[in-house]
C-alpha cells in the first residue's frame, strides 16, 4: 500500500506560509515535478524527494516505488496541460481532469499547522499520487483564470522537453532557461553559416 502523505511540520511564519502555498509555488512546484518524473527513466524515490523538500516538504517523506509510479502517472496527465498550445485548450484538459481525478473543493490547515488554503484531494493523508494531481490542477486552473492564457509550455528546444511556466511578464518565452535559448541560438546560426557557405570552397 502507498505511504499516505502526511505533512507534519511547516514553516512556522506567516511569511513562509503564504509563499509556500502560493499559487505560483504550487505551479512552479508541478512543473517541477512533472520534469524529474516524466524526463526520461522512473526517477529514484529519492530524487522525487529531493524536489519536494526544494518546494517545503520536510520531515522523512517515505516515499515509496509505488507512490512515485503513481505520481509519474499524475506527471504525464499534467504534461497534457502545459503542452496546450491555447488557452481553450489548457481549460479543456484541466476541465476532463478535475471531475475524473479530484475531489471536493475544501479548506485545511493540516491541524493547524499551515494556514488556510484549498485542497482538492480526498483528504490531508490523500496518497502521494492523489496530492499531486489535484493540488497542480487546482494551481494550473486558478492560472489559466486569472491570466486567461496556457499556464505553460514544454520547451522548444528538441534535446530539452522540460516543462515551464509562462506567466511572467516580459516577451512570451520559448525556452524553458537561458541555456536552452543559447543553446539552440548557437545552433541555429551555425546551421545558418554552413548554409550560406560556397559549396566550391
Amino acid at each position: 500500500m502507498s505511504n499516505m502523505r502526511y505533512n507534519r511540520s511547516v514553516s512556522s511564519t506567516p511569511r513562509d506560509w503564504s509563499t509556500r502555498h502560493s499559487v505560483s509555488a504550487v505551479a512552479q512546484r508541478a512543473a517541477a515535478l512533472v520534469n524529474v518524473l516524466t524526463g526520461g527513466d522512473t526517477p529514484t524515490a529519492e530524487a522525487v524527494a529531493e524536489v519536494l523538500r526544494a518546494y517545503g516538504e520536510t520531515d522523512s517523506l517515505g516515499l515509496t516505488t509505488r507512490d512515485v509510479t503513481a505520481m509519474r502517472e499524475a506527471a504525464v496527465l499534467l504534461r497534457e496541460v502545459f503542452a496546450a498550445e491555447h488557452v481553450d485548450q489548457a481549460a479543456t484538459t484541466l476541465n476532463r481532469l478535475l471531475p475524473d481525478r479530484t475531489g471536493p473543493l475544501r479548506l485545511t490547515s493540516h491541524g493547524g499547522r499551515a494556514p488556510w488554503h484549498p485542497h482538492l484531494d480526498r483528504d490531508d493523508d490523500a496518497p502521494w499520487g492523489e496530492w499531486f494531481l489535484a493540488s497542480s490542477c487546482l494551481a494550473l486552473t486558478v492560472l489559466v483564470w486569472d491570466r486567461q492564457r496556457p499556464p505553460g509550455r514544454i520547451c522548444a528546444s528538441p534535446s530539452c522537453g522540460n516543462v515551464f511556466l509562462t506567466q511572467g511578464r516580459g516577451p512570451e518565452r520559448h525556452y524553458c532557461s537561458r541555456r536552452c535559448a543559447t543553446r539552440e541560438r548557437v545552433a541555429a546560426h551555425r546551421r545558418g553559416r554552413t548554409a550560406n557557405r560556397d559549396p566550391l570552397t
